[in-house]
């Protein structure tokens, strides 16, 4: 894994796009505006005290949506950065960014429909949710080494299915040309995916903890905690209703990873930490589960049941990436193509036929035939080459013949420290097999564009004299009772009609509190 502070590697990179702060609408900057003015007002009392120091720390304010090369700025003085990423990005990548003390931000901003909690990533969740709290220090070191045990976490193929359902319902929910048939569609897609799952994976739990902790979490005692988790942090609804009768708070423990959550709906059980240091005491337990820490015949079995690309650490030091496909006493073997290395940095380019990893003391012969003994009763011959491969490669249990290659990769090693997930050297294994950076992002840039067309030209001009208004830019009362008069043509849209009621330098009349649309 690369250094902190370091230019992101391409396998990374290739998932940031420009902010486009020029794309957002003034009625995205009323959007903006008003969750913030709400919540900070609500959250003055409820939230964990770093929540308002933070805002300004990370060059927060209520009035605009944020630049984030301005937050940039402040957020490295904070030990962060933050760059621009469209909707949902791969678990391992935004897992890898967080550990790298790398806020991804989603450039999208919800729409005023959803203006009380949208399960789409979007700069409100997570410049105003996430940001804050890493002006405290501990909390910032939590954050950071949760990436490091989320990006470790041996993910499944099942888990892949998931992320593509859910990355799917967010975009469907934010695109104003989606209809309800494109949602219930994708609402189905998403409990079939869930419903598919035969185990729940490391990478599962590991989620689980992040969504209970930074996304959900609350701090202090269970009859009056503070709020902390981004999740609550950026969403009127939720801010109210987390500490409210109806949410049961139970003290965070390891067993949070047990619990899963519905992305769609506010949640109905919370997790309290004692304090920022008590995240600590779960995280290192929870760590304590997983392959990369525990290696071995255990972590084997993982990545064979995962099905899925990821990397053992041999005792010499050496990685191996490649998928397990079959498990014998004393071997391990993987699909082809395999990847040799060490130290996360990839030796040479990648080997497109199947390797052999063998347990047991020695050391491999030079190049011609060969014969080893393993403990087990395992018998391996064959033909050495340069290097690690083998040809005639041959074995046998106790006389029972084994189903091996007969030309593969052949590493011997007395014992596996570490499975972990995912290829060693991301960047190399990007490079020779990632997807390419064409299709990423597209179905949220193709909402986003819907999103930017959809305001009728007429109400768009509306929002932007309003928001000229707001700025200083002239009028006065005449004008904005005029727009009010205007916005008799719109009643759904009660969003700019409560802009204009808030500049009015007078009280509203009974008769202009009637042209004022209800929120829904």
């Amino acid at each position: 894994m690369p250094e902190a502070g370091m230019p992101l590697p391409s396998h990374l990179a290739r998932y940031v796009v420009d902010q486009d702060y020029g794309a957002y609408t003034p009625r995205d900057q009323a959007v903006w505006r008003h969750i913030m003015t709400r919540l900070t007002a609500h959250l003055k009392d409820w939230a964990h005290p770093s929540y308002l120091r933070g805002l300004a720390a990370a060059g927060i304010g209520t009035e605009s949506i944020p630049s984030l090369e301005e937050m940039n700025g402040r957020l490295g003085r904070l030990g962060w950065r933050a760059v621009s990423v469209r909707g949902f990005i791969p678990p391992a990548v935004f897992t890898e960014m967080q550990a790298l003390g790398v806020l991804a931000i989603a450039a999208d901003i919800r729409t005023h429909e959803h203006i009380d909690y949208t399960p789409a990533p979007d700069i409100i969740h997570e410049s105003a949710g996430h940001a804050p709290i890493l002006a405290d220090p501990g909390y910032s070191a939590y954050v950071k080494r949760c990436g490091v045990a989320g990006f470790k976490a041996i993910a499944s193929r099942e888990d892949q299915a998931v992320y593509e359902a859910i990355r799917h319902l967010s975009v469907v929910k934010e695109d104003p040309g989606s209809t309800p048939e494109d949602e219930r569609a994708a609402q189905a897609r998403l409990r079939e995916a869930r419903a598919g799952r035969t185990y729940v994976s490391e990478s599962t739990r590991a989620s689980r903890l992040y969504w209970w902790t930074a996304e959900y979490g609350l701090v202090g005692t269970l009859e009056r905690p503070r709020i902390y988790g981004a999740g609550l942090l950026s969403s009127l609804g939720e801010a109210a209703h987390c500490l409210t009768g109806m949410v049961r708070r139970v003290p965070l423990s390891p067993a949070c990873v047990d619990q899963d959550f519905d992305i769609t709906a506010m949640q109905p059980q919370l997790f309290v930490a004692r304090d920022f240091g008590h995240l600590f005491e779960v995280l290192e337990a929870f760590e304590g589960t997983l392959s990369w820490k525990r290696g071995g015949t255990y972590g084997l079995r993982e990545a064979l049941r995962a099905g899925t690309v990821n990397h053992l650490v041999l005792a010499s030091g050496r990685e191996i990436t490649g998928r397990v496909v079959q498990l014998e006493p004393a071997l391990a073997c993987l699909e082809g193509p395999v990847m040799v290395g060490r130290r996360g940095r990839a030796e040479g380019g990648p080997y497109p036929g199947p390797a052999v990893v063998a347990f047991g003391p020695g050391e491999l012969p030079g190049a011609g035939p060969f014969r080893l003994e393993l403990p087990g009763g395992v018998l391996l011959s064959g033909r050495r080459q340069d290097g690690d491969e083998v040809l005639d490669l041959a074995g046998t249990l106790e006389d029972r013949p084994l189903a091996l290659p007969a030309r593969a990769l052949l590493l011997l090693a007395e014992s596996l420290p570490s499975v972990a997930g995912g290829p060693a050297d991301p960047e190399a294994w990007d490079r020779w097999y990632g997807a390419s950076p064409a299709a990423l992002g597209e179905a949220e840039q193709r909402a986003r564009q819907r999103k930017g067309n959809a305001l009728p030209p007429r109400l768009a001009a509306l929002y932007q004299e309003v928001r000229t208004l707001r700025q200083g830019g002239g009028g006065g009362r005449a004008r904005l009772e005029a727009i009010r008069l205007a916005l008799a043509s719109f009643p759904e849209d009660w969003l700019l009609a409560r802009e204009v009621q808030e500049l009015l330098p007078a009280a509203a009349s009974p008769t202009d509190v009637a042209l004022v649309p209800e929120q829904p």
